[in-house]
């Protein structure tokens, strides 16, 4: 397995290496040291799959706050999904910066989520299924959202939304917002002092 970082520090796009015989092929899909020694949290305590009847379905942004925020390892299964996260480290030097990756069955890539990013998709083919590892469990009082279609945000979805829970049209603007972290500003630099 080979986890590449993308852009945006702390995530990763994780490739497989393929062992294939006459048989086809064998692959790992994860393994907890590799991960740990990436300074990555490889706890998985809920796994979970969802499938997508119509190609321009749209799930997300969805993050988790602590202490119930979440790493996840994202992978589809069948068909065709653009996968997006958005970084909500308020530390961080990309703030609400994104990055979107094609996650497929063919390509067989996943997508690891660090916490503090907002996460969502949209399914490029009809039947697109998508399983996640999650590193904490469900917590519907710690749920929040970014509007998929936000201007501040600036994501080029490929395809028209077709399908949406009322729950992620109805997440407010960024504009509207006071309750996400804001940046923190940097330290003043230091002085050089010439003697």
């Amino acid at each position: 397995m080979n986890l590449t970082e993308t852009a945006l520090s702390g995530a990763f796009i994780i490739d497989l290496t393929v062992i294939a015989d006459e048989r086809g092929g064998f692959a790992r899909t994860f393994d907890r040291d590799v991960f740990a020694g990436r300074g990555l949290n490889p706890l998985t305590v809920q796994a979970n799959l969802s499938f997508n009847h119509r190609a321009g379905t749209l799930r997300g942004l969805h993050y988790q706050l602590p202490p119930a925020a979440e790493t996840k390892l994202v992978r589809c299964t069948r068909g065709a999904i653009l996968d997006v996260i958005v970084d909500l480290r308020p530390q961080s030097p990309t703030y609400l910066q994104h990055v979107a990756v094609e996650l497929t069955a063919d390509n067989r890539r996943a997508l690891f989520v660090p916490e503090q990013f907002a996460h969502g998709y949209q399914a490029l083919t009809d039947g697109a299924e998508v399983t996640y590892q999650v590193s904490a469990a469900y917590t519907p009082g710690s749920e929040r959202g970014l509007r998929f279609d936000d201007p501040a945000l600036g994501i080029g979805w490929p395809l028209p939304v077709t399908v949406i829970s009322s729950k992620d049209a109805a997440w407010p603007l960024l504009a509207d917002r006071d309750d996400l972290p804001r940046p923190v500003p940097a330290p003043p630099a230091a002085l050089e002092v010439s003697r």
